[in-house]
This record gives C-alpha cells, sequence and structure tokens, in this order.
C-alpha cells in the first residue's frame, strides 16, 4: 500500500508543508505564535491498515511520518524493519513495546452506572503501554522520523540535538523512555510538584531534570512550556505532546482513535479527558479517519477548564479565532487529575474539530466526580490508573442523567498511579 498522507497544512494561516520537508515541526509562518498547527492532509480514499498486533506497523500506510520515509525512497518492508527494530529497543528499557491496546466493557461499571446490556461503559487500558500511559504512542511517530532522517542521509546521526519536553509526569516518562532506547540525550521540564517516584524514573532514565517554579516577568502560561521553548530556540528538538510545538506528536495520537472505531464500531460516544488536548485531536482524527459516527466529548475539571470556556465561546460563535477564544487559565490550576490541569489546551482546533465534527461537546466535572470515577474503576476493574487516567470516566458520570440507558460509551483509561 502506497501511504496516504500527502503534507501539512496550517489551521491558522492555510499554510502548506510538503510531507516530504525534514523536520517540519511548526508552521513556517507562525514566528513567536504558538496559535498555528499544522495538520495532516490525506488523499482521498477509504482506511488503509494492515492486520499486525504493533499499531505503527498495522497503520503505516496512514501516518506522516511513513509517508515522509516513503517520499525519500524507503519502501515498506524497510519502514517495517524500522518500526520493530525501534520498538525491541524501547521494550529492552521498558520492558513492553507498542502493542494494539484492548477495549473491553467493564460490566461492574456499566451496572453501577444504570446502563442496559445493549448499552454500556468500554474501557480502552492505555496503561500497559510504553511508559504506562497513551503519551509515547504521540512522541513515536517523532522518533521514527528523527531517525529515519538519520537513516536517510537527511541528518547527520552523529550531531544530534538533545531532545526537550515540559510534562509533569506521563509525557516525560514516555518520552525519556524513548530517548533512553535510542541513547539520545534529552531535557526534562517539570514543575515543583512533580512526584518524586516521577523524578527517580526520569533520573533512572538518564534525562536532565530542570525543576521550573513560576518566576515574577514570566508571561501568562505554565512555566514549564516556557523553558522548554527556551531551550528549542537555543537548538533542541521538541519532543512533546503539543501540536503546535511539533505536529508529528498529532500523528501517531491518531492510532488511539483508529483501535476505538475498530473495537467498538458501533459506540454512540467517547469521552476524553483533556489538558494540552493532543488525545482529543488524535482521537477525534482517528475517529474521522475510520468513518465511526461516535460524538466526542471532552472532559476538563472544575479547577481548571481553558477548553470548555474556549469550547462555549466558539459555540455561541463560531467565528472567533484562536487567540479570541483561547488564553490560560487565570487562576492557580487544581485538581486531583494532576495531569489534565494544562493552563491552556494547546492543540484547540484539533480538540474543537473532534467535538465540533462529531456533534460532540464539552463538560466541566466536579471534584467529587473525579474522585468517584477513581473508585468506580479500582472497584470494578483491574486497571491501576491515576485520577487523571480515570478523568474520562468523570465525564460520564457527570452526564449520565442525560444520557439514554442502551448508549454505548468508551473511555480511555490512561496513566498508572504513582506517588
Amino acid at each position: 500500500m502506497i501511504p496516504t498522507v500527502t503534507g501539512w497544512r496550517c489551521d491558522t494561516c492555510g499554510t502548506e508543508v510538503p510531507v516530504a520537508t525534514v523536520w517540519p515541526w511548526r508552521c513556517p509562518a507562525a514566528g513567536e505564535s504558538r496559535h498555528h498547527v499544522l495538520r495532516i492532509v490525506r488523499r482521498p480514499g477509504p482506511l488503509q491498515h494492515v492486520d499486525h498486533p504493533n499499531p505503527f506497523v498495522a497503520y503505516d500506510a496512514e501516518l506522516a511520518w511513513a509517508s515522509f520515509a516513503h517520499a525519500h525512497g524507503m519502501d515498506a518492508a524497510a519502514r517495517r524493519a524500522l518500526v520493530l527494530e525501534l520498538d525491541d529497543a524501547v521494550a529492552a528499557v521498558d520492558g513492553t513495546g507498542f502493542v494494539v491496546t484492548p477495549t473491553t466493557r467493564s460490566d461492574g461499571i456499566s451496572d453501577e452506572l444504570a446502563f442496559t446490556g445493549r448499552g454500556g461503559v468500554w474501557v480502552k487500558d492505555e496503561t500497559h503501554n510504553v511508559a504506562g500511559s497513551h503519551k509515547a504512542r504521540h512522541l513515536f511517530t517523532i522518533l521514527l522520523h528523527l531517525v529515519a532522517c538519520e537513516r536517510l542521509g537527511l541528518r547527520d546521526a552523529s550531531a544530534r540535538p538533545p531532545l526537550a519536553i515540559a510534562s509533569c509526569g506521563n509525557a516525560a516518562l514516555a518520552a525519556s523512555t524513548l530517548a533512553a532506547a535510542m541513547r539520545w540525550p534529552i531535557r526534562v521540564f517539570v514543575p515543583p510538584s512533580a512526584y518524586p517516584a516521577v523524578l527517580a524514573r526520569l533520573d533512572a532514565l538518564g534525562a536532565v531534570v530542570v525543576t521550573c517554579p513560576r518566576r515574577d516577568g514570566d508571561l501568562p502560561g505554565d512555566p514549564c512550556v516556557h523553558r522548554f521553548r527556551e531551550a528549542v530556540a537555543a537548538g533542541a528538538v521538541p519532543f512533546g505532546v503539543q501540536g503546535p510545538e511539533n505536529a508529528l506528536c498529532l500523528d501517531g495520537g491518531r492510532t488511539i482513535g483508529l483501535e476505538i472505531a475498530a473495537a467498538v464500531p458501533d459506540a454512540d460516544r467517547v469521552f476524553v479527558q483533556v489538558g494540552g488536548g493532543a488525545l482529543v485531536t488524535g482521537v477525534g482524527d482517528g475517529l474521522r479517519l475510520a468513518g465511526a459516527s461516535a460524538r466526542v466529548v471532552a472532559v476538563q475539571t472544575e479547577g481548571c477548564a481553558p477548553l470548555v470556556r474556549a469550547w462555549y465561546l466558539s459555540t455561541a460563535a463560531p467565528d472567533l479565532g484562536w487567540d479570541q477564544v483561547m488564553w490560560p487559565w487565570a487562576d492557580e490550576p487544581a485538581s486531583a487529575a494532576t495531569g489534565i490541569l494544562d493552563d491552556e489546551t494547546y492543540d484547540w482546533p484539533g480538540a474543537r474539530d473532534a467535538m465540533r465534527l462529531s456533534g460532540g461537546s464539552a463538560v466541566t466535572v466536579s471534584e467529587d466526580d473525579v474522585d468517584d470515577a477513581q473508585l468506580l474503576a479500582h472497584e470494578h476493574t483491574t486497571i491501576d490508573a491515576d485520577h487523571t487516567g480515570t478523568a474520562g470516566l468523570a465525564g460520564v458520570i457527570t452526564l449520565r442523567n442525560t444520557m439514554e440507558h442502551d448508549e454505548r460509551v468508551v473511555v480511555v483509561f490512561s496513566g498508572i498511579r504513582r506517588t
């Protein structure tokens, strides 16, 4: 099969970037603005995939990194070999590689929430993915692009710039795991509140950790992101899960939506916890690519809900631009679901499209519902997800009284508990 991605187009200004471009991280017309993001352009036609347990082999023909490699002469066999080579290296570090993760009905949660036998709650378990969350899915396509550039002679393998990421936990662990697998130096920008267990693991993986308190004089927003951007400006590779910083993270994220569509093709709604927005963007893009009709519901907590605010502003006035609806949360973000406390939803266009094009919505959940979701998850499944990882279920709890009893609902459990 010939890869289907033909290039990139900026959602804000329409700038087009050819698929053969080396390191197409950001819109070339963005300047200092982070309200530009490259979105994948695909030629018309049905979904292309093969039966394989590794999603990056199964959906090779739909991935932008693969189209890039194909454009430079790397055939399907060579791409598959590269995916499996890197996957083996990751598994040697982490104990697991990339697989199609299970999506199964939770009878216990479904019964507790009074769904009928036809309906219920299906849980996609990403906690046994690389580094214990979905984050490595986004990062692996960046890594594949980087290594393909070296193998194809497009970049000097002996002069690797450091990778850089801003993260409070799961994304940092995923990025550092992949970096360790390739012996690639990485700098991780974390908040002062980062868990000691996370910091210890980052140290064991060889990451250089930089703690980022809020500084007087900083612009509004996350200080970790500010320090990350300074590192990128100094030459580091943006190796994070924010599309405006590196669009290739949105490439791998689509595999999650594709797998949900394959596992529950008649799902009515998919609830997705939202921080920076890359996960809901990937889920929405994957569902649409597969032709699924499920409505996407984005979930944020009352202690930090910039996406919900933007959603209602844009719903009331659809012509409002990115700058007019999305800005950093004014208060100090707070919730037990610490992994979705991004000051702003960086991937607003993808999150918006996930909801708007599916007929979905956004919901703010209370801390009581965040806690109840965690309790339900641990009473009725064996998945050891943290409050962030089960926050999508909090959205189901919040909206349950407005839902039909036979609705088929999917949630993503992602992020194991760490203390």
